[in-house]
């Protein structure tokens, strides 16, 4: 997959910040703040505008709909399937006991970095990686989303499946990747409790992979297919 950028990549810390809220849970509080996280998006500029337009469309979608409507929406899309998890190691392990392993070596990459994580929060939940991610110069954020591109490429492929516009979102996250978000196969999705015993997708994580911009070994790295505080303001 050949990356995008021709020179260094824009700041993007507020961006990926507010990308990371966009994602969470359209409680009462982020919809209160929705304008707010638009004209963050839009005074850094770290988007193309045509990828910002997407974005502004899913915000106004959210403000047009229900509160009870956007809440149910959210959980039937992020919460009742495998494609379309947020926590990564969902797509990476599935729920096989290398799991535990990975995600102390990524809470330990975390740590490494200065970010602590909140009683529940979970290392490989996509969101609170984008937060690490926004306290890391551009060029190592974008090294790190870049890592997890097909990742990112799986989930936005669901979610453009299901003609979401929470696709636009994961779309955002491969722009400032320097990748092209790109339509990959998506297999039907199984009952919840079926997925659970399916082989991983993906081929799982490297315990000597390195952390972006550093010459030493770090305990945890996403590994590309073969062929890591949610919440927070900007």
């Amino acid at each position: 997959m050949k990356k995008l950028f021709a020179s260094s990549p824009k700041p993007m810390a507020r961006s990926l910040r507010v990308l990371a809220r966009l994602l969470s849970y359209p409680d009462a509080p982020l919809r209160q703040h929705l304008p707010e996280l638009q004209a963050a998006l839009h005074q850094e500029q770290a988007l193309g505008a045509t990828r910002l337009a997407e974005l502004d469309g899913l915000i106004a979608h959210l403000q047009r709909q229900a509160p009870l409507e956007a809440e149910a929406d959210y959980v039937q899309l992020f919460d009742s399937g495998r494609r379309t998890a947020l926590c990564l190691f969902e797509h990476v392990h599935g729920d096989s006991r290398e799991r535990g392993p990975a995600m102390i070596d990524l809470a330990q990459t975390y740590e490494k970095g200065g970010l602590y994580l909140a009683e529940g929060e979970m290392p490989d939940d996509l969101r609170v990686l984008l937060e690490f991610c926004s306290t890391q110069p551009p060029k190592e954020a974008a090294s790190f989303l870049s890592e997890i591109a097909h990742l990112l490429n799986v989930i936005f492929s669901a979610l453009a499946q299901r003609q979401s516009r929470y696709a636009s979102v994961l779309g955002a996250l491969l722009d400032l990747a320097g990748h092209p978000a790109e339509a990959v196969p998506i297999a039907a999705e199984e009952p919840l409790d079926e997925s659970w015993q399916e082989p991983v997708a993906f081929d799982g994580c490297s315990s000597a992979g390195q952390r972006p911009g550093s010459s030493q070994t770090q305990p945890i790295h996403l590994v590309r297919r073969n062929a890591p505080r949610t919440g927070a303001t900007p």
